[in-house]
């Protein structure tokens, strides 16, 4: 019996990573606008992790473009959601 495999082939594997940041990010932004507990954490993370992602693939020109347009809303929101009264903010050291 054989078994069925994804494609390994590392041209399809990079970009279907991309998109399931992508998706992550936009996820946690619903959830933030939803007032989630945790919400602004879990967008902060899923930021963190797409421009990881894309650090590690410098030749990706464009999800790079689409980080430093949806960077700056995600910011604004997790900035107002804990001025709202959402998480505390961490120490400022």
């Amino acid at each position: 019996m054989t078994s069925l495999r994804r494609s390994s082939n590392p041209a399809t594997v990079r970009p279907r990573r991309s998109e399931q940041l992508k998706d992550e990010v936009y996820r946690q932004m619903f959830r933030l606008e939803a007032s989630r507990p945790g919400a602004e954490m879990e967008l902060a993370l899923a930021l963190l992790r797409a421009w990881q992602d894309a650090d590690a693939r410098s030749e990706d020109v464009e999800e790079r473009q689409w980080l430093r347009k949806v960077c700056p809303i995600c910011i604004e929101m997790i900035e107002a959601s804990m001025q709202a009264g959402g998480s505390a903010p961490p120490p400022v050291h």
